[in-house]
Order: C-alpha cells, then structure tokens, then sequence
C-alpha cells in the first residue's frame, strides 16, 4: 500500500516556476516508478512525467522537456517536480501516482494522490 500527498501547486504568472511534491507512506517506496499526470477542465488526463524508483530512469512528455525536472529523495519518499517556464497551457490539476513497472499509461498506476491546482496566468 502507498499513499500519496500532493503539495506546491499555485497561481503563477507566465513564466513563473512550481515546484510540486509528492509525498508518500510506505516502506517500500523505492520500489515504485512515480509518475506525474495532469487534467485540464474538459480534457483527458495526460501522462507528464515518470521517475524510475532508483531515479535512473525518467521520461517526459514531450511539451514539458527543457522546462519540467522530475526527481526523488527516497531517504525522505518524496517525489519533485520542478516547473519552469510554465505556460497557461500548463493550467491543470496536477496528480502524482505511483507504479510497479516503468508506464506512460496512467491505467497501470495503481496508487493516486489527490491531486493539487495549477493554474498559469497569461
């Protein structure tokens, strides 16, 4: 069992930087990949972010690279996500989850948090 507490989402201008954590329970949290997702009002959720659960190993969606920086701290089972350059189309509520196997799919992705607002002003 992991359970999973977003914080750090906010109002931000333009140009702005976030930085979302993700915090989890359980003793086993270095063996789960920890992704990102996002839902904007109206559409689907899409896959952000993944990290592998040594941190080896990550993936981005292809909007974010160069502006979004995935990262963990098993020590204290905390998961980033820095968030720079943010655009209004970054606008979303933003969900960690967590994962035994490396995925883009968010139907793989057992565990949820509860998500936390971001919302970019132009």
């Amino acid at each position: 069992q992991v359970q999973l507490v977003e914080s750090g989402g906010g109002l931000v201008q333009a140009g702005g930087s976030l930085r979302l954590s993700c915090a989890a329970s359980g003793r086993t949290f270095s063996s789960y990949t920890i992704g990102w997702f996002r839902q904007a009002p109206g559409k689907e959720r899409e896959f952000v972010a993944y990290i592998s659960g040594s941190g080896s190993s990550t993936r981005y969606l292809d909007s974010v690279k160069g502006r979004f920086t995935i990262s963990r701290d098993n020590g204290k089972n905390t998961v980033y996500l820095q968030m720079n350059e943010l655009k209004p189309e970054d606008t979303a509520v933003y969900y960690c989850a967590a994962c035994q196997k490396l995925s883009v799919v968010a139907g793989f992705y057992g565990y949820w948090g509860q998500g936390t607002q971001v919302t970019v002003s132009s």
